[in-house]
């Protein structure tokens, strides 16, 4: 167990640091180009249903499916290369990694971070956001779920958890109370849904893009706060 940290920063990776509906679209426009767009479709409907069923994004278990209902299995398997070639750098939001630095100087910062155990670790390796928080790197497949192993590798007297999904913000809220600051930003396609926007309360800190952390100050995500307007 690591010694208890006054402050702990923990990073959500997809639509958070990194442009992941980019990434889809990029996947989206060479799937098109290679098999055509109802093979397209057909992925997607693939990558969904696995979704679904595993609770997290499974881009290359998708294509193994895909893989055996197309019909060339040779360049089916060359998408799992271009995932894996891909240049998660480019798909940084601009201040991303700025506002890791920043906020280092006041506590540790963790990526937590849903997704599979292969292309999830690369995007985060290849795309500098590893480097950028030391190594420090949880990924589950819940993981708002998982907050007792988060504590017991990463414990600190209080987390601030900067994130897309205000469902996840809401379900770590529940679970840490107090000893957490939650902060929403609204960048990508889940942050922007205005269902989920009504269905879930708002974030204690709301933000347009994660570049904005790099001028907030440490007390900025301390008690007390004031509530977060509510969502439009």
């Amino acid at each position: 167990m690591s010694e208890t940290a006054p402050l702990v920063f923990l990073f959500d990776v997809d639509n958070t640091l990194l442009d992941n509906d980019g990434v889809q679209d990029d996947l989206d426009k060479h799937v098109a180009d290679v098999f055509g767009a109802d093979a397209a479709k057909k992925y997607w409907e693939i990558y969904e249903g696995l979704r679904e069923k595993l609770g997290y994004a499974d881009y290359l278990g998708a294509i193994q499916r895909f893989r055996l209902e197309c019909d060339d299995e040779l360049r089916a398997q060359d998408l799992a290369a271009y995932l894996l070639e891909y240049d998660f750098a480019a798909r940084l939001y601009p201040g991303a990694l700025d506002a890791v630095s920043h906020l280092a100087q006041f506590g540790r910062c963790v990526v937590l971070s849903d997704g599979d155990v292969v292309l999830q670790p690369r995007k985060i390796n290849v795309s500098g956001i590893a480097d950028a928080v030391q190594g420090r790197v949880l990924i589950y497949v819940h993981k708002e779920r998982m907050l007792d192993d988060v504590v017991r590798h990463f414990p600190a007297a209080h987390y601030v958890m900067v994130e897309d999904k205000l469902r996840v913000l809401d379900g770590m809220k529940r679970h840490w109370r107090d000893r957490l600051t939650t902060v929403f930003v609204r960048q990508g396609h889940y942050a922007n849904d205005p269902a989920v926007l009504k269905e879930y309360p708002a974030a204690q800190i709301t933000l347009d893009h994660v570049g904005e952390l790099a001028g907030m100050e440490p007390h900025a995500f301390l008690f007390p706060l004031q509530p977060a307007t509510a969502a439009e």
